[in-house]
């Protein structure tokens, strides 16, 4: 049984490494240019190179995002840079505009392309044609139940592979096909620069009052009408794996570390959990509950089983829901010692009690019983941003491990 790929997003050389040691089977990332996030952090040619060796040392995939709508000023250098990236070794290049693709096509002969999701790809015939144009995998529309899903992968061919969003934002427009970003703020969506005005709130104006503005609202606090609950689908591994998908793609390349790295290993341990026993596969409450710990809308579980309704918008509200804060990550560890060399990442106290998560097996809960900075001197708090940190652990750690505390535990 060929294992389905778990595809994690990569907006920073340390969110690659994160998702990786977590459990990704591949990450997806943007240069400096032509992606679909130019907020992300996204990476300079050195900095791709050094994320490319890291995970295929490793036996994993990294594929790069050009899957803006171009205008003609965007297609000037374009040929230049997939030879760079070529040369880096990128395992495929994201493609959603036929200018594009024919451009990376004849920059790069042999480079693997996948078409985005931002192409709309809603039906098997649309499939067959990316397909005879030499397209290796497509990322279907996000607008797809998981029974077309499963028509298109019986009718389409049987090496055309598939890959679908199982969890993040959801777009209030096709597949992201968005002009209100550039109506209202005057930033292309569709060139990597979304101002998400799908968050805002909104008010009516009657044409002969201008200026009376009257709230559209659900209670006292007014309404988001175009607000989107988050894709969560980790409750339903089995239901998708059997639709003969090949990659399951986690959205958040703007997200956190901590984000990635925590929604990352849900969906590692409950893909692991099914593959090894599909009969007796239980869904574990625990993954949805790891989840629910880093920054997130309510969920909802998007087309794949009917339409969405009034039910899976959020009207009273943009603001994501935050359990518990991200305090540290660990860099090394002394394991004659126990003591780890931890990295700040919001105000740790002594005393504090925090949760601390290994890439592997279950998290265990314990106090700061001592903290020292990097003079060797005890400290009873660790208020500078990423200064480093001493601490004794109660159990072994390794790098990556990170450190979360509930919110509102600063003293």
């Amino acid at each position: 049984m060929n294992k389905i790929e778990l595809l994690a997003p990569a907006g920073s050389l340390e969110k690659l490494k994160m998702a990786i040691e977590y459990g990704a089977d591949a990450v997806y990332l943007g240069g400096e240019a032509y992606g679909l996030r130019a907020g992300a952090e996204n990476f300079a040619p050195g900095e791709m190179e050094e994320g490319v060796e890291y995970a295929h040392s490793r036996g994993k995939k990294v594929y790069l995002t050009m899957n803006i709508i171009p205008h003609n000023e965007d297609i000037e250098g374009m040929a230049e840079y997939v030879k760079v990236v070529t040369k880096i070794g990128v395992d495929a290049i994201l493609v959603s505009d036929p200018g594009v693709y024919s451009i990376v096509r004849e920059a790069s002969p042999d480079m693997e392309i996948h078409l985005s999701t931002q192409a709309n790809n809603t039906n098997w015939k649309s499939a067959e044609f990316w397909y005879r144009h030499g397209v290796k995998r497509i990322v279907l529309a996000r607008e797809l139940s998981l029974k077309e899903i499963e028509e298109i992968r019986e009718r389409a061919p049987k090496d055309l592979e598939f890959e679908v969003f199982v969890h993040g934002a959801m777009c209030i427009s096709y597949s992201g096909r968005c002009l209100l970003s550039s109506y209202m703020a005057g930033r292309d969506a569709n060139r990597g620069e979304c101002a998400h005005p799908c968050r805002w709130k909104y008010y009516l104006v009657e044409e002969k009052r201008p200026g009376e503005y009257m709230p559209v609202y659900e209670n006292e606090r007014g309404t988001f009408i175009f607000n989107s609950r988050d894709l969560c689908m980790i409750e339903h591994i089995p239901e998708l794996i059997n639709t003969g998908v090949s990659s399951l793609k986690i959205e958040g390349r703007m997200k956190s570390s901590f984000y990635v790295a925590t929604v990352v290993k849900a969906y590692r341990d409950a893909i692991d959990a099914y593959y090894s026993d599909p009969e007796g596969y239980r869904f574990n409450p625990k993954w949805l509950e790891e989840i629910s710990k880093v920054s997130h809308r309510e969920f909802t579980t998007g087309f794949y089983f009917n339409k969405p309704t009034e039910k899976d918008q959020i009207y009273n509200t943009s603001s994501y829901i935050r359990g518990y804060d991200f305090v540290g990550i660990v860099m090394e560890y002394d394991s004659k010692t126990g003591i780890a060399t931890v990295e700040q990442r919001n105000r740790m106290f002594l005393g504090d009690e925090i949760e601390v998560v290994r890439p592997k097996g279950d998290f265990f809960i314990q106090k700061i019983e001592s903290m020292k900075n990097s003079d060797g001197e005890s400290i009873d708090v660790a208020p500078h941003p990423q200064m480093t940190v001493y601490m004794p652990m109660e159990k072994p750690v390794e790098k990556f491990t990170m450190l979360r505390r509930k919110a509102g535990g600063d003293q």
